[in-house]
Formats: C-alpha cells, structure tokens, sequence
C-alpha cells in the first residue's frame, strides 16, 4: 500500500533503516485500518525496539505538533497521504552523551 506514496519530511538515519521505517509502515497500513493510529504505532515502535535495540518511540496521526530529543541518526518523520509518522529513539537530553554506546551524540528537531 505504501510503495511509491511516502513523502519523507525530515531523517537523520541511515538509508536501510529508512527503508525498514517505510516498509514496516506499509506493512501496519495493511494490517490495520488507516484510523488505528495507536496500534501502528504500536506495531512499528515494538519492531524497531526488536530490530535496533529499546528507547523507540512512535507517533501516528492526522495533526500532531513535537520536539522531541533523539539519538543522531535515529529519526524520521514521513506522511502517507494525511497521516504522518514520528519514529525516534528517544534520550535523556543531555547533550554530548551517548545513550548505550552504539549512537553518536543528540539531536533536537522542532517539526
């Protein structure tokens, strides 16, 4: 359902785990109704933590404002038609730290 139809906002990750956060999106969309938001978030946050590791975090909705702070390298904000997709992994926000040794240091976005 999604091949073709993703409008990429903003990303700092890696091209492979890009495509994992639009495949996985297109897999929730199939699986459920585009009005589930809480459960594809549910879906792509679980399957991020399994893959990359814990501190995922995913927003699915029509209208949402964020700042969140994040690993470097660990963001992407896409839209699929009306509905938009915030995946993350969050942080503690101090600055300079890294969260578990395998991310570079924070990165603040205002969306």
């Amino acid at each position: 359902m999604l091949e073709g139809k993703a409008v990429i906002g903003e990303t700092d990750m890696l091209q492979t785990m890009q495509q994992d956060a639009l495949d996985l999106a297109a897999k929730a969309l199939d699986d459920f109704d585009v009005t589930d938001a809480t459960e594809i978030a549910q879906f792509i946050k679980k399957e991020f933590d399994r893959v990359y590791g814990p501190g995922w975090q995913c927003i699915v909705g029509t209208d949402f404002g964020s700042f969140v702070t994040h690993c470097y390298g660990c963001f992407i904000h896409f839209c699929v038609g009306s509905l938009a997709i915030l995946l993350f992994r969050g942080s503690t926000g101090q600055e300079g730290e890294e969260d578990d040794g395998h991310f570079p240091p924070l990165k603040s976005i205002d969306l």
